[in-house]
């Protein structure tokens, strides 16, 4: 049997800008992707925590070192800047392996999304 357990979770960012014009996603910056172990493409969820949206979206990398957490597209309308949002990753595994598995999660600095 297959579950969903979490895999990855990017805990209590900024939102940097909400682009309404682009095609959608998330862009994250590419030190945060890769602390979390998420990918490039990858389908997470975004909970707001200032007015309790959730959505489903993609990454897509954003600069290295930059902090940048922009939403895309239809999902600008779910954010503004200045935001604290959560993102999370799942994984599909057995159920026995699920028991033993620990995901990743950081802890950016909220006021600025780089790592401590």
């Amino acid at each position: 049997m297959l579950i969903e357990i979490i895999k990855s979770k990017i805990h209590r960012v900024k939102v940097t800008d909400a682009d309404l014009s682009y095609v959608g996603s998330i862009s994250i910056d590419r030190d945060l992707i890769d602390a979390a172990n998420f990918i490039v493409g990858e389908k997470v969820h975004v909970v707001n925590l200032n007015n309790g949206e959730r959505l489903e979206t993609y990454i897509i990398e954003g600069k290295r070192g930059s902090g940048e957490i922009t939403l895309n597209g239809p999902a600008a309308r779910k954010a503004q800047k200045g935001d604290i949002i959560i993102v999370i990753g799942y994984a599909q595994m057995e159920f026995e392996e699920a028991k033993k598995f620990k995901p990743t999660v950081i802890f950016p600095d909220e006021n600025t999304n780089r790592l401590n």
